[in-house]
């Protein structure tokens, strides 16, 4: 009887290691380093591949942090330079800059992460993804 417990509890244990999500130390679902904060010049999009967002550098000089995958069915949203605007491929959602749908299917924003700036690098927390409704001046982070 002793040994079925200790056979169940490892089982168990396992079981329970194998449906924890591992998180690596500066990748996607942990705390990413972008860049420098002089890295990003206003008015300008990046892509943090390592992140899967987007830093947008505003003109007013805050920044966001987007999530590049869209809000209708969670494609990878693509930056396009010469349009200003993210496209999304699959079923042709257009955004802004800060995110917001100026055309659907997407029902709101691109979602955003929370923005930190540590030792002058820009360092976004993507576990923590905020879903908003429309763009306000208060989700921008400032340097």
């Amino acid at each position: 009887m002793l040994s079925l417990v200790g056979l169940f509890g490892q089982a168990g244990f396992a079981l329970a290691r194998f449906l924890t999500p591992r998180i690596e130390a500066g990748a996607f679902g942990a705390r990413v380093v972008a860049g420098r904060v002089d890295e990003f010049q206003p008015g300008t999009v990046s892509h943090v591949q390592k992140g899967r967002f987007y830093i947008s550098r505003l003109e007013d000089g805050g920044y966001l942090a987007l999530w590049h995958s869209c809000t209708h069915l969670g494609c990878t949203v693509p930056w396009r330079e010469d349009e200003n605007h993210f496209h999304c491929p699959c079923h042709s959602s257009i955004f802004t800059a800060v995110g917001e749908v100026v055309s659907g299917p997407a029902p709101r924003p691109l979602d955003i992460f929370p923005i930190e700036i540590v030792d002058g690098n820009l360092v976004v927390d993507t576990g923590q993804p905020i879903q908003r409704s429309k763009f306000e001046p208060a989700q921008e982070t400032h340097a």
